[in-house]
C-alpha cells in the first residue's frame, strides 16, 4: 500500500511542478484527425525509405474507413 501512496505523491508533485512552470495538464483525449496529422509525416518518410508505399496506403485507407463511421 505504501508503494501506491508513494506513486500518488510523486504524481501530485509532478503536477505541482508542471503548474508552477506553466505547463498544461493533458486532457487524455485527442481528435482522430489531429492524431492522423501527427503520424502522417513519419509514415510517409518510413514508406519512402523502406519502400512500403502499398502497405502505408492500405493502412491509410483503413484509417479513413474507420473515421468515416
Amino acid at each position: 500500500m505504501a508503494e501506491f501512496s508513494g506513486r500518488t505523491a510523486l504524481r501530485a508533485q509532478g503536477r505541482r511542478v508542471a503548474a508552477a512552470l506553466g505547463g498544461r495538464q493533458p486532457s487524455g483525449t485527442r481528435h482522430p484527425l489531429v492524431a492522423v496529422a501527427m503520424v502522417l509525416p513519419l509514415a510517409i518518410v518510413l514508406a519512402v525509405v523502406f519502400g512500403g508505399w502499398e502497405a502505408v496506403m492500405t493502412q491509410a485507407s483503413s484509417v479513413v474507413g474507420m473515421l468515416g463511421r
